[in-house]
């Protein structure tokens, strides 16, 4: 009786992949990547150690390039293309700007041409000692940086929403996707394939195509009845896509990771919902990615890699070129931020790990370098994965979001406005309020926490003047609605997201939410409040006690993202009462886990919340 091909290297593999990150959990090194760790345990289980898997195994063959094909997809799905259209203008003052920034699209294309022309420069260089012939391949993999180890890192130091976390981010993103259109060019380059280049024009079409069908599937309400249960209509078109997209490139005689890729970057740009992206990153991090990685460590043969004295002079000046690459042209922000702060940045982007892997298998597998090459590039991407994060710690000055605060401008000067100023101003709230000088009898002295701003007209100069949009939350509370829309519009402009809007006259109700602005109404209040009294004498009695009053916290911090409440740390005498995410409202338990973007209700005392509002919100 014939038996199908042995299971047992694939029991193996599995088996490294499921009790790796237990192993760097109970160890305590979190500096370590886990894709990192996975490749080398590839490496003692492989040949260069124990040897106990066999890398020819067809099971392993295909099920670890399935893990490269979904690696590529996720990286294009990580890529927010929202980041290439964001406003720049009124920014937020911050004292760890020396200046304000300009926009931050044209200066982080320029900090990646500037790290383009350098590593051309290094690979010229390489060439003329004699360390490496292939130009473009060096150019490529100098100059890409690894999303996959950039956004978990930023993500850890709560500094993704910040202004020099956002620069890292874009910068990164350009990157990302230029060298993938690069290596994209080189493997259609120099690819023993009698297809013509020009054929990869229909690969972008058809991707046009499904991302339009996407687009109306995505708005489909059959679509969105179809995507619950054991349906799963969603990840099943998604793997589709994949699919389809990964057998047209390599219909065009290009790498079917390109295929991969683009069908990421489809997928991100239909802004699919969290849970479809959670679900998304459980089938490639939790089976597929894992095997690829770890296979990749089983091919390495670092015995026969030492062997080649060239291992000594080429893996050195590889990380001296992805360092200076980096930190030369980041060398610019030195104008706007301190010195630790840049050069940190510069060692956060010399990271590099998943496209330096795929440039070394591809470049393999053409022919264009041998297996010790492959071997070099891949283990000095190893080595800067290890390094680059743990420097970046270490450089980066610890708490930058300790003295948060949130800045609120309110305008008009009333008896709605007044009272509401002075009940929140203090502690984490930081109140501006401005008015007319013809429509004001105010006789109030300014404090630290709340401001009285006078000014002769709503116009944008006066506004600006008294830096009326530097600030997270912008009330418009004046007693006259064109004053309030006027000043709504120019708020937008200058890129304030929460922008509060009082509306009087129910004709102009539809055009504020058209527009995205959070809308309150005095009558609608009083109705509110009358009805209240009526059915619920003590909840409003409740509601309207600032020291048992109910609040609602926004949910950024990425430090307690998929942590349970019973882990959650903050000590204070607050009690959680609901969490709302999406469409979806929870009561909170135990084993309830938090996740970005929840909207958190509690009651407590007003210390304890505003302390978990800095925690949380990090404004």
């Amino acid at each position: 009786m014939e038996h199908g091909p042995s299971v047992v290297s694939l029991a193996i593999v599995v088996l490294a992949a499921l009790l790796t990150p237990i192993l760097i959990n109970r160890l305590r090194v979190s500096f370590l990547p886990v894709v990192v760790a996975e490749i080398i345990v590839g490496v003692i289980i492989g040949r260069s150690f124990l040897d106990i898997v066999d890398a020819s195994d067809p099971w392993l063959n295909i099920l670890s390039t399935l893990g490269f094909i979904f690696l590529m997809f996720l990286s294009g799905l990580e890529i927010d293309f929202d980041a290439f259209t964001q406003k720049s203008s009124g920014q937020k003052k911050s004292k760890v700007l020396k200046r304000p920034l300009p926009n931050t699209l044209m200066l982080t294309v320029g900090i990646f041409l500037g790290i383009l022309a350098l590593s051309f420069l290094f690979a010229l260089m390489m060439q003329s000692f004699g360390v490496f012939d292939d130009i473009f391949l060096l150019v490529i993999i100098i100059s890409t940086i690894s999303l996959g180890v950039v956004v978990p890192t930023l993500k850890e130091a709560n500094l993704i929403t910040t202004q020099m976390g956002q620069i890292i981010l874009l910068v990164a993103v350009i990157a990302d996707l230029a060298t993938m259109i690069m290596l994209a060019f080189y493997s259609q380059l120099y690819a023993d394939s009698s297809q013509p280049i020009w054929l990869m024009a229909i690969l972008i079409g058809f991707a046009i195509l499904f991302y339009f069908l996407g687009r109306v599937m995505h708005q489909s309400q059959l679509i969105r009845q179809l995507n619950n249960g054991t349906m799963q209509i969603g990840i099943r078109g998604v793997f589709a896509l994949i699919i389809m997209l990964v057998a047209l490139a390599e219909g065009v005689g290009a790498e079917n990771i390109l295929g991969a890729f683009i069908a990421g970057c489809i997928v991100s740009l239909l802004k699919p919902d969290q849970d479809t992206v959670h679900k998304l990153d459980s089938f490639g991090y939790g089976f597929f990615i894992p095997i690829f990685f770890i296979m990749v460590g089983v091919d390495l043969d670092l015995p026969s890699l030492f062997s080649d004295s060239r291992v000594f002079i080429l893996i050195p000046v590889l990380l001296a070129a992805f360092l200076l690459s980096k930190l030369i042209p980041v060398a610019i922000l030195l104008r706007y931020f301190d010195v630790k702060r840049v050069t940190a940045a510069g060692f956060l982007l010399t990271s590099t790990l998943s496209l330096i892997i795929a440039a070394a298998v591809i470049a393999e597998e053409i022919g264009m370098i041998t297996s010790a090459e492959s071997g070099m590039f891949i283990l000095s991407a190893v080595v800067a994965c290890i390094i680059t994060p743990v420097v970046f710690k270490q450089l980066y000055p610890k708490g930058e979001n300790e003295e948060r605060s949130i800045n609120v401008t309110i305008i008009g000067n009333n008896q709605l406005t007044v009272p509401v100023a002075h009940s929140i101003a203090g502690g984490l709230y930081h109140v501006k309020l401005v008015f007319h000088k013809n429509y004001t009898d105010s006789r109030e002295k300014s404090t630290e926490n709340l401001s009285f701003n006078e000014i002769a007209e709503y116009s944008e100069e006066c506004l600006d003047g008294i830096d009326a949009f530097d600030a997270d939350i912008v009330v418009l509370g004046a007693n006259d609605s064109d004053i309030n829309w006027r000043v709504a519009q120019m708020a937008e402009k200058h890129g304030i997201e929460r922008i509060i809007y009082r509306v009087d006259d129910p004709a102009q109700e539809n055009a504020v939410k058209e527009r995205g602005f959070e809308l309150f109404s005095t009558m609608l209040s009083s109705k509110t409040l009358l009805r209240g009294l009526i059915e619920s004498p003590n909840m409003m009695q409740l509601l309207s006690d600032e020291e048992t009053s109910i609040y609602e916290i926004q949910m950024n911090n990425y430090r307690y993202d998929d942590m349970m409440l019973r882990d959650f740390p903050f000590t204070g005498d607050i009690i959680f009462l609901r969490i709302l995410r999406g469409q979806e409202s929870l009561v909170p338990h135990g084993d309830t886990q938090l996740f970005v973007d929840d909207r958190i209700f509690m009651t407590g005392s007003r210390e304890y919340v505003e302390e978990l509002k800095r925690e949380l919100e990090l404004y």
